[in-house]
């Protein structure tokens, strides 16, 4: 009998009793579910190498790490001969999947066909990550090793290096606003510029305005916006100009919420919901306005003091922040500075061209912009 949520009626469903099972292991929820016979070997093999790492230990005067490791790897190796797994058991992941010393680990490109196609999107940020994986990874568990905290090799549970990932990788297409010189130089020739929209939004307008006056300026664009029920992104350099300016806009009977490092991930998006649906007008944020947020009631981004040259005011950066304006019929960013750097001269030139592309497109369609 199987009564339905949310449903006064019942339904009879045949049952038939397909066999009769006396035990069933439920194993614990890791990638590391392995054969009784694998774990008793590998735990011989794990003996092996921390003998071994005990008298490189004690040769080396270090009494106190050749200590550490011992207890800890014993007390491991006590756990997966009582239950089969132990806390950490990933570190040991070398000898559970039968790979000799420096192999890739295994990955979901394994189960990928020969002729799979691999999506990389905000290519821009995910290769660069790509590559940083392992090396960070490196770092950490070598500083582990050198402790006695973990055998050497707890290493090579590890992300694939670069050069593993190139190799593994099917036919890939990259797919970012502002492509970095590694997918540019592996595409070649073969770049599809994708700036059209369906709905005939253009690139915003951009204009570059001097810092002397960018507070106030500031605060005249957002009463703008504000009074046509419009909202208003603004990015600044430090934490502490965030800070200064929200409580600025406050005083100044501004809705405005700060969007900054500590907010966790779900918060954030509530933060951004509720600046969709109106319960406030301005988020100011550093670096967390830029890839992947989609905001149509944006129509203004300011970008305070755009003229300082480094990571957060280079050419990809820029482009990426005046992006956020645009999916509004209105779009328009304001670039505060005294002179126009290299990257903001790039940038706007970037901007302009894929407008001017757009505008051209729907003058041939007679596409008419909508938001």
């Amino acid at each position: 009998m199987k009564r339905l949520s949310g449903c006064r009626c019942s339904i009879r469903l045949p049952v038939q009793v397909e066999s009769t099972i006396p035990r069933y292991t439920i194993y614990p929820k890791t990638h590391y579910v392995t054969p009784r016979e694998r774990i008793v070997q590998a735990m011989e093999e794990i003996k092996v190498e921390l003998a071994d790492r005990r008298k490189v230990l004690l040769e080396n005067n270090k009494l106190l790490e050749e200590q550490r490791l011992s207890q800890r790897t014993q007390f491991d190796l006590e756990m997966m001969n009582e239950l089969g797994y132990c806390s950490g058991i990933e570190n040991y992941s070398r000898y559970l999947s039968g790979r000799g010393p420096g192999e890739p680990p295994p990955t979901l490109f394994d189960y990928l066909p020969a002729d799979g196609l691999l999506v990389i999107d905000e290519s821009h940020v995910t290769i660069p990550q790509i590559g940083g994986m392992y090396r960070g990874d490196r770092a950490r568990k070598e500083t582990l090793v050198e402790y006695g905290f973990r055998l050497p090799s707890a290493l090579d549970n590890r992300p694939l290096k670069f050069e593993e990932f190139e190799a593994l990788a099917p036919q890939t297409i990259y797919v970012s606003a502002t492509p970095g010189p590694y997918e540019l130089d592996k595409s070649g020739d073969e770049v599809v510029d994708q700036v059209v929209r369906p709905t005939g939004l253009l690139d915003p307008l951009i204009e570059v305005r001097p810092v002397a006056t960018q507070v106030d300026d500031l605060l005249s664009e957002i009463r703008i916006r504000v009074a046509i029920n419009e909202r208003v992104l603004v990015t600044t350099l430090t934490k502490r100009m965030a800070e200064d300016l929200t409580e600025y806009l406050e005083e100044h009977g501004e809705r405005v919420r700060y969007l900054h490092s500590d907010i966790d991930t779900v918060e954030r998006m509530e933060i951004i919901r509720d600046l969709r649906l109106g319960e406030f007008d301005v988020l100011v944020g550093i670096n967390l306005l830029r890839e992947g947020l989609d905001m149509p009631e944006v129509s203004l981004v300011a970008i305070l003091d755009a003229d300082k040259e480094g990571f957060l005011r280079s050419e990809r950066s820029l482009i990426q922040t005046i992006g956020r304006a645009a999916r509004n019929i209105n779009g328009k960013a304001i670039l505060y500075g005294d002179k126009i750097t290299a990257s903001m001269a790039k940038a706007i030139s970037e901007t302009e061209r894929r407008r001017e592309k757009q505008q051209r497109y729907n003058e041939e369609h007679g596409i008419t912009r909508r938001g």
